[in-house]
């Protein structure tokens, strides 16, 4: 909301020399937000000039110049030589002049200098030079504008052009502050300055003939009806080429509005004074009295911006006999404006649902200053004064008169009383207020406050809509009365707490993954459900969370894994160019138990804590959400280089990753050959502790690589880390730096191609004894020398003893050992 200082200053006593910060500094006091400031951008000397003389001088390149003798100053010797290249101006006009040393909007210094043969020792401007409108026709003559000054007048003061705004920032509930009159409220409510209602100002406009006004609407949206007022006044007899006084253009400008028409700009003028939208039709152009109802279907109309729209049955329309003539609180339609053979207008001041305003807005993508206000509520009782105060307007400037013709339609209800508990604003907001203070305070905000035995009995004013239960008459005590008033305490954390046990592990996962080159994102937590199936569980499709109103619809379910967010940021990268990626994320997934009813009921009142009942209740209704942590590779691990060839990203990757976090959490990861319906069935590894189950890694299956638009080999991996963390040691025991020397022996195994390394691995490890301090499968070999259906797999093993040098033959001999036990169970032989 831009808000012109000296348009602030009609309603409340602005100290004089304010400057905007300091306005500034007071709207904020009352919570509203810095914005900007905005100016005209300009600076003397601009001066009211006369043209004495105007002499046409055709170019050679074609275009005729005037060579002007203007008087700048009451003395006859201050003549000015001006080069001009407009034609819609005589000798004896008034015009405005910016003299050397001047600035305009740009910014656009003026100087003297030589063009056309002449020195032009100024510039006569435009309407547009100055910044008070878009027109560039010609240069401004002050007598379009009714004016008539004395030569060598500042215009700058003349045009308002010294003028300035603020511009706050006005939150959706809050919107009576859409309006001089509320800043102006507001501004008096900081500073104790009295305040002086433009509404109050107005002369009612008495109707004896009824101009016939039906509300037909059965109120399809929320049960609302979608005008509660609807007023109608008629001025007579107006003259439509009267220009727009220099004062109303600049301070519409400054609030952001541009200049189109006296009648026009009129209407304009009042919803920015008072808040309240207004349309004008052009009376000979109704055909009978005015309809209120929803579109029918099939409908069109064509609004003032020249666009046909096809009407939806939830528009609200604004009919005569002839059909739609206005979108309501949104635009007017082209059949009825007013234009400049208008004389008799039709004034209308409505009420309409905020709610089927937005609706339509939005539909029709067609924000409006009037949706704006209505979709934030206006206050139902400013219609008629708005009304009035358009009339007198086009009384005064216009030549209008005011008839008798007109409606007052009014069903609008009275905020509800809200009963105001004795201390309860201190209570919620920390300061202990006393009784006066609160009084003053709601007064303050226009309520009406009678004493009740318990506290207070509060009516809110009819601009505040959004006053409905106690906590929120708390917010403006406290907002009154000052926010300063309200202590800045910081919590003190207990000694010796810091971080949780789950907390320190979680940030040794994510600090352990980034170390080792991966890159930390964060998804939205929002899947289709095609990803919830391929990757929710193991097994297929499972239960998932489906969101009553989603915020994209292609996205309705809660994600059951992190992998789908991971693929749509990995897409996203792969489309901008980087075709190597590694990275990973921790979060929350959903995992509905079957059976379980999540959301479904009403949520309490937000006025008071919920007693132990509600809360379990609502506990209830949340879904199980386990952590977990997932990973992502494709592209190249290890870049081409000089001696070194590219190393694309495999199962070892993401197997790397998981042994990155079984390292930092002290777990035992075991790694064993695993099916998922989205992982190739030949590089899909299940990841166990001890007999449970507690993640998958494997490379995406080729044609679901090709549907989600991602390279070939696409590799990912996902752990339950909550259940890692749970399954975690409570300590991490130390293992000793060894001072003595190892023995070092490797053991190659012939076993049947079914039989999983691990499982011979687990085998020599379990049958090697203590001595055996580390073994690896570092060789899987097929082919020559083996049989047919068999396999090699080569393990490096390391021996250590604690208290002696091992010998050679205690080595082989733990070896021996292991083979034995692998041949007893698999039927291994040793390959020599």
């Amino acid at each position: 909301m831009r808000v012109p200082i000296s348009w602030l200053r009609d309603f409340v006593e602005v100290p004089e020399g304010a400057t905007p910060a300091d306005v500034h500094a007071v709207l904020v006091k009352v919570g509203f937000e810095e914005e900007d400031v905005h100016t005209f951008g300009v600076s003397g000397p601009i001066v009211v000039g006369q043209v004495l003389s105007a002499v046409p001088e055709p170019q050679t390149n074609g275009k005729t110049i005037n060579w002007c003798q203007v008087l700048v100053a009451r003395d006859p010797e201050e003549v000015r030589g001006i080069v001009c290249g407009a034609h819609n101006f005589a000798a004896g006009d008034k015009v405005v002049v910016t003299l050397p040393g001047a600035v305009l909007p740009g910014p656009f210094p003026i100087a003297a200098r030589k063009t056309y043969g002449h020195v032009s020792d100024g510039m006569i401007a435009s309407v547009k030079e100055l910044g008070l409108g878009e027109e560039h026709d010609g240069i401004l003559r002050l007598a379009s504008l009714g004016l008539d000054p004395e030569v060598g007048t500042d215009a700058i003061a003349l045009l308002g052009l010294d003028d300035s705004a603020v511009e706050i920032n006005v939150t959706p509930d809050r919107g009576y502050a859409l309006s001089i009159r509320g800043v102006a409220r507001e501004y008096a409510n900081s500073t104790g300055i009295a305040f002086s209602d433009p509404a109050l100002a107005v002369p009612a406009i008495a109707t004896t003939t009824a101009f016939p006004v039906a509300i037909d609407d059965a109120g399809p949206i929320r049960g609302h009806v979608g005008a509660s007022v609807f007023v109608t006044r008629v001025v007579r007899g107006i003259d439509s080429g009267l220009p727009t006084p220099a004062w109303m253009s600049a301070r519409l400008k400054l609030a952001g509005i541009r200049s189109i028409s006296l009648i026009v700009d009129i209407t304009n003028y009042v919803m920015i004074e008072l808040g309240q939208p207004i349309h004008g039709y052009d009376l000979a152009k109704l055909a009978g009295g005015i309809t209120v109802r929803r579109a029918r279907t099939g409908e069109s109309l064509v609004t003032l911006d020249d666009q046909s729209r096809k009407l939806h049955p939830q528009d609200l329309l604004i009919t005569d006999d002839s059909g739609p003539i206005g979108l309501a609180g949104v635009m007017g339609g082209a059949s009825t404006h007013i234009s400049t053979t208008t004389t008799d207008v039709l004034i209308e001041a409505a009420n309409f649902d905020p709610i089927s305003i937005a609706r339509t807005a939005r539909r029709h993508k067609l924000p409006s200053e009037a949706s704006r206000r209505f979709e934030r509520g206006v206050d139902p009782a400013i219609a008629a004064p708005a009304a009035a105060r358009v009339v007198q307007l086009l009384v005064e400037l216009a030549g209008g008169t005011a008839d008798s013709l007109g409606s007052d339609y009014d069903t609008s209800a009275s905020p509800e009383t809200i009963r105001l508990q004795r201390g309860y604003a201190a209570s919620i907001v920390g300061v202990d207020y006393t009784d006066d203070e609160v009084l003053d305070a709601l007064q303050a905000i226009g309520a009406q406050v009678e004493s009740a035995p318990d506290g207070l009995l509060v009516s809110p004013p009819s601009w505040r809509s959004d006053l409905r239960d106690q906590a929120d008459l708390a917010e403006e005590v406290a907002r009154i009365v000052g926010y300063d008033r309200i202590p800045s305490v910081l919590p003190v954390a207990p000694p010796g707490r810091g971080l949780t046990r789950s907390q320190r592990l979680r940030r040794s996962v994510s600090h352990s993954l980034a170390a080792s080159g991966l890159t930390e994102v964060l998804a939205y937590p929002f899947v289709a459900q095609t990803s919830n199936e391929a990757f929710g569980t193991a097994a297929g499709t499972a239960a998932a969370i489906t969101l009553a109103n989603p915020l994209d619809a292609t996205a309705p379910q809660l994600r059951r894994s992190l992998i789908p967010g991971l693929i749509d940021i990995a897409r996203r990268n792969l489309s901008r160019g980087l075709i190597d990626v590694a990275i990973f994320e921790q979060g929350s997934v959903f995992r509905p138990e079957p059976g379980g009813h999540y959301g479904s009921g009403p949520l309490p009142s937000g006025t008071s804590r919920p007693d132990p009942s509600t809360l379990a209740e609502l506990q209830s209704s949340i879904p199980p959400q386990p952590l977990h942590a997932a990973a992502l590779f494709f592209g190249n691990v290890v870049g081409k280089q000089p001696g070194q060839n590219a190393v694309e990203a495999s199962l070892t990757d993401a197997l790397q990753a998981v042994r990155q976090i079984e390292s930092a959490l002290g777990v035992s990861v075991e790694i064993a050959h695993g099916q998922h319906q989205a992982l190739h069935p030949g590089r899909t590894a299940q990841l166990n502790v001890g007999e449970e189950v507690v993640g998958y890694a494997g490379e995406l299956l080729p044609e679901l690589a090709h549907e989600l638009d991602l390279p070939r080999h696409v590799v990912v991996v996902e752990v339950n880390l909550e259940r890692l963390i749970d399954l975690a040691p409570r300590e991490v025991v130390s293992t000793p730096i060894a001072s003595l020397p190892a023995a070092t022996q490797d053991l190659s195994l012939v076993v049947a191609v079914g039989v999983p390394a691990a499982d011979v691995l687990a085998a020599v490890v379990s049958g090697a004894g203590g001595l055996l301090e580390n073994a690896r499968l570092v060789d899987d070999y097929r082919g020559a020398g083996v049989p047919v259906g068999a396999k090699s797999l080569t393990f490096a093993l390391r021996f250590r003893a604690t208290d002696r040098t091992l010998t050679a033959a205690e080595a082989s001999g733990a070896k021996l050992a292991g083979a034995e036990l692998a041949t007893a169970r698999f039927g291994a032989t040793v390959r020599e």
